[in-house]
């Protein structure tokens, strides 16, 4: 998987092929770049109480288990963050793709592999067959760590393949036969045993972190001494 943002790339020569060559396959086809500006928003967004969280990482690994069927902290497309410098309640944040509205992955995307899938909602997913592995998405993402994510990927001869929240739409291994998706389960939710992480079709607030991480704690948390808004 990649490492954090802020850090050096080396741009490899086979990397670099890819992408220029892509870019020119674009150019040649006609491919409508500004198309990308008029994204649908997405049917389908998770919000996130960090102070509720207790960091059992039971979603990070229910997520990689229906998309990758292993258990493996580096593959969730959700990601819990401890910071050991700090204590409770804010030693802890969850971190989760946020199915902007204004999307720059996808607008960045040099193939279109990266785009709102309409059979789903407009979730943002990538389609594996289109995605070159060239990190354009991950450099893209405003956000740290980034919501999209390099893996090598078996199915395609190790090569890199982006990964990211698609809310379980597109996850092989899903354990409900109606899958996931907007209007199906997505692991993460289903998985947390306090309730931290909820589901919603509202679009929440886009600037800063207030629309994402919200107070789901009821009066019976504050009898237990945890902190309420």
């Amino acid at each position: 998987m990649n490492s954090q943002k802020g850090k050096n790339t080396k741009i490899t020569r086979r990397h670099f092929i890819k992408v220029t060559g892509t870019i020119v396959l674009v150019a040649g086809t006609g491919w409508n770049l500004s198309a990308a500006d008029e994204i649908p928003p997405s049917d389908g967004y998770l919000l996130v109480d960090i102070k509720k969280c207790q960091g059992c990482a039971s979603c990070m690994l229910a997520c990689s288990l229906v998309h990758e069927g292993v258990e493996s902290l580096s593959l969730a497309r959700i990601q819990i963050m401890q910071n050991s410098l700090e204590s409770f309640p804010v030693d802890l944040t969850i971190e989760q793709c946020r199915q902007c509205v204004e999307p720059a992955c996808v607008k960045v995307c040099p193939t279109g592999a990266l785009k709102p899938n309409a059979k789903y909602g407009n979730v943002r997913m990538v389609d594996k067959e289109n995605c070159i592995g060239c990190g354009a998405c991950y450099d893209a993402c405003p956000y740290a760590p980034s919501r999209a994510a390099l893996a090598a990927d078996k199915d395609y001869d190790g090569e890199d393949r982006s990964r990211k929240c698609d809310l379980c739409a597109n996850a092989p291994f899903h354990w409900d036969e109606a899958g996931g998706g907007p209007d199906g389960k997505q692991a993460c939710v289903a998985v947390c045993p306090v309730g931290a992480i909820k589901f919603t079709k509202k679009i929440p607030k886009q600037e800063g972190d207030d629309g994402y991480k919200v107070d789901l704690r009821d009066r019976n948390w504050g009898k237990l001494g945890y902190p309420t808004r």
